[in-house]
């Protein structure tokens, strides 16, 4: 039996132990387990979360919505303040996984634009959203997870 330790992890080739509850992210398999004990332990994995959605942000985002997230009023939509990405929490995961086509109206003012899908990973799409949740004014009082993004389907 090939065990093989990675961080608090243990890896068989039948089962996976947890040896010690930490919030721990393998690429390579597409798992992530998001156990924090404590409130500073879930502010850590929110944080890192927040840094690669910077990331993943100005590489696929910043071009429309700008580094400053208030977008191009009448053509790309503010994420700054944005009420529509506070209340519509589902919705925007969507368009963010899946890219939106059509009319939405955003702090009061109507967009009809499209977003192409930018074939971002679960993994990225929960990142940005954490990002972008969290920047410019937005808060959120709940994690976007890798869990929440794959459970929403086109």
């Amino acid at each position: 039996m090939n065990i093989q330790l990675v961080g608090k992890i243990v890896f068989t080739s039948v089962l996976l132990f947890v040896i010690h509850k930490t919030p721990v992210f393998f690429e390579e398999a597409g798992l992530y387990l998001n156990i924090p004990e404590t409130q500073q332990q879930q502010q850590e994995v929110l944080e890192e979360s927040i840094n690669r959605g910077r990331t993943v942000y100005n590489d696929f985002c910043v071009q429309c919505h700008l580094p400053d997230g208030k977008g191009t009023e009448g053509v790309f939509p503010p994420l700054a303040d944005s009420d529509w990405l506070m209340e519509k929490r589902t919705e925007s995961i969507h368009s963010v996984k899946y890219g939106l086509k059509g009319e939405i109206v955003v702090n009061d003012i109507q967009y009809n634009n499209m977003m192409p899908p930018m074939g971002l990973l679960d993994r990225e799409v929960a990142d940005v959203m954490n990002y972008i949740m969290n920047s410019w004014g937005n808060t959120q009082h709940k994690m976007v997870t890798l869990e929440e993004v794959k459970s929403i389907n086109k």
